[in-house]
């Protein structure tokens, strides 16, 4: 499965859950995370899978994945499965708000029904860091999203 992982970070921690999630769906075919602002229309090209993550900056995402979203590009991924992530403090959604819930609906604006309800990790400060267990719920996370979307090898009788 062809996987991109696009992502903003302000102090590592978003940073650091893309390139785990990267690293772990490698294990399913080619996998990559990117930060958005490096991010080319090409690569979404035969992209099967897209995740999007962002660090919660005043109930939203960072302004650039926020453009991002806006992009022409987006128009490419008709076919592809989309999911997003954030981090933010452990506290009520109420509260501390959330970039994915946010990103998800600007997805469904668009027409693209994201493929996973939007998650949140956990962030311990402002700054960080990831609380413990963070990183690999991300991980199970995103295998789990994969393995029930990847083709299932058929069946021989």
């Amino acid at each position: 499965m062809n996987t991109l992982i696009v992502y903003d970070s302000q102090y590592g921690n978003t940073e650091r859950i893309a390139q785990e999630i990267g690293e772990s769906l490698s294990a399913l075919g080619r996998a990559r995370a990117v930060r958005v602002d490096a991010v080319r229309a090409s690569d979404l090209e035969d992209v099967e899978l897209l995740f999007i993550g962002s660090p919660t900056q005043g109930w939203r995402p960072t302004q650039t994945i926020q453009s991002y979203l806006r992009s022409p590009s987006f128009d490419q991924l008709r076919g592809a499965h989309v999911a997003c992530f954030d981090t933010r403090f452990q506290k009520p959604r109420w509260l501390t708000g959330s970039a994915a819930g946010v990103m998800a609906k600007r997805l469904r604006e668009r027409g693209i029904e994201p493929a996973a309800e939007p998650t949140s990790f956990f962030v311990g400060g402002t700054e960080g860091p990831l609380l413990d267990g963070e990183v690999e719920r991300a991980k199970a996370w995103a295998m789990g999203i994969a393995r029930r979307l990847a083709p299932q090898p058929a069946r021989q009788r």
